[in-house]
């Protein structure tokens, strides 16, 4: 039987890590990419172009998953973005913005695959958090960000309530700084060896994912940074 798993955002610096280390230990990768977007993921099994903030778009893609695969096992939620901006800055368009890119990009792929899981009593879904979310005093100046991935953080939660007499999991990661060619050219003069490396993080979604003694957990990845 394949060990199936759908990576969102699978073409970014986390998603490739992610499929690397999931097809290194002999899951079957089914990575997801934006609609019209020409990047490659090479290491996955099969690639799909779906707008996972689009509910139709999702819904339309769990129909064609179900018939050709059947199970999932497990599924990493890693499409998001960042801005920055306190209150005073901050719109509610910007907070719409992230809350789409970074709620409903997790929100709308649950819904329309937890059915599936629930019917086989077995899955896990892994949730990129943030530390300001945790932090209220680091959210200041990245406020619509942090907002944003507070819902996911209680969407996390609700799963595990919702799933507690099925063996369906929920995880949360919450890194710092992550170590990305982006973030070296933004902060050039930060101490990169404080930052989590993506390969850090993927580690342990592997971990979280293969252990089923571990139910909704949230995994802190700070790296040197407290």
């Amino acid at each position: 039987m394949n060990r199936n798993i759908i990576i969102t955002g699978s073409a970014g610096n986390l998603g490739s890590a992610v499929v690397s280390k999931f097809k290194r230990e002999g899951f079957k990768v089914i990575a997801i990419v934006s609609p019209g977007s020409d990047l490659e993921v090479e290491e996955a099994d099969d690639v799909y172009q779906v707008n996972v903030t689009d509910e139709q778009s999702v819904k339309d893609f769990s129909k064609e998953y179900q018939v050709q695969y059947g199970s999932l096992e497990c599924m990493a939620l890693l499409v998001g973005g960042f801005a920055i901006g306190g209150i005073e800055e901050t719109t509610s368009k910007d907070i719409e913005k992230m809350i789409q890119l970074n709620f409903f990009s997790a929100f709308n792929m649950v819904k329309h695959f937890i059915p599936l899981m629930r019917k086989a009593n077995n899955g896990t879904f892994l949730f990129v958090g943030a530390k300001p979310a945790l932090q209220p005093n680091e959210g200041k100046d990245v406020l619509a960000y942090a907002l944003s991935k507070s819902l996911v953080i209680d969407l996390a939660d609700f799963i595990a309530n919702e799933t507690a007499d099925l063996k369906v999991r929920s995880h949360v990661f919450v890194p710092s700084i992550i170590d990305t060619p982006q973030n070296r050219a933004a902060m050039p003069d930060a101490d990169f060896g404080d930052w989590v490396k993506t390969e850090e993080i993927a580690e342990a979604m592997h971990y979280a994912a293969t252990n089923a003694s571990l139910r909704n957990m949230t995994f802190k990845l700070y790296g040197g940074i407290n």
